[in-house]
């Protein structure tokens, strides 16, 4: 069926009546790897944040782009009910690790692979449940990719959900990080339940992925107003504050079952996933617990 084009972000991704359910379970940790965040923001005040250990995931550069990024993501996921993001999970707690620098100027510099992997780890050590992965890095060297891929195999084995975004390079193909069968990668659509012109397929997406609203959403900007931006680090989001929430609801379900319920088993294209419908996995996960 064909959304309209005045459905919201949450309506578009079958997320409001979850919310209305749950706001989330502080003992479900969703891993923020992506910029700082501004945790002074008025609308993550009462947000369980914190960092993972040894690290600062708060910004130092209002102004920068990094701190925006992750400001912004960090708000889809956790700012107040009521504020102007979409605040999914704001009762789940938010484990902070930047992977994006700023730098002098207030631009961003990306994580290497290298840095990727042990990133990955620390959170999964750190007690995540679900990793946000709304960044992409350079092709890694063939040493590089391998560490990066035992990386998330140690997330597999921990039972700990990877969503990563798509890419929004326009191409057909996948990365070491979306081609990794653990991963959910997400593509970024459109209003209308389309994928965005700029977001990245291939087969990985068509085969285990998922699309998510990614088109002009709205949520927090780093030095108080809200801002709007497209693509698929603000889709990836959506996907992992429905699990988080679904593992609210459901705390005794393994990251198999969780993976299965989200995903789905609806028909799929061969470079092009289905719509997330968090409806759709509440109803499969309470068939089964």
């Amino acid at each position: 069926m064909r959304i309209e084009s005045s459905d919201t972000p949450l309506e578009l991704a079958k997320l409001s009546a979850l919310m209305a359910r749950s706001s989330g379970r502080a003992g479900v940790v969703v891993a923020l790897l992506d910029g700082p965040v501004a945790t002074s923001h008025l609308d993550l005040a009462r947000a369980s944040i914190r960092n993972v250990a040894g690290g600062q995931g708060t910004c130092t550069q209002l102004q920068s782009s990094a701190c925006a990024h992750g400001t912004f993501v960090a708000g889809i996921l956790a700012a107040r009910r009521g504020s102007p993001a979409p605040a999914i999970c704001p009762g789940c707690t938010l484990l902070l690790r930047p992977i994006f620098r700023e730098s002098a100027n207030g631009g961003t510099m990306p994580a290497t692979p290298d840095e990727l992997a042990q990133a990955i780890v620390e959170c999964v050590d750190a007690g995540a449940r679900v990793l946000n992965l709304s960044a992409a890095t350079g092709e890694p060297s063939t040493k590089a990719e391998r560490r990066l891929q035992e990386s998330l195999d140690y997330a597999a084995r921990r039972g700990v959900l990877v969503v990563a975004a798509a890419g929004n390079q326009a191409t057909l193909g996948s990365s070491a990080i979306t081609r990794h069968p653990w991963v959910i990668p997400v593509v970024a659509y459109d209003s209308r339940g389309r994928p965005m012109s700029q977001s990245n397929l291939g087969s990985s997406m068509g085969r285990r992925g998922l699309g998510a609203p990614g088109e002009a959403i709205e949520s927090l900007g780093a030095t108080g107003a809200p801002i709007a931006l497209s693509g698929t680090s603000f889709a990836a989001p959506f996907v992992s504050g429905a699990i988080a929430l679904l593992w609210s609801e459901f705390p005794a379900a393994s990251a198999a079952e969780m993976r299965r319920a989200v995903t789905g088993s609806r028909r799929r294209s061969a470079v092009a996933p289905p719509l997330l419908d968090a409806w759709a996995a509440h109803a499969a996960m309470g068939s089964s617990f």
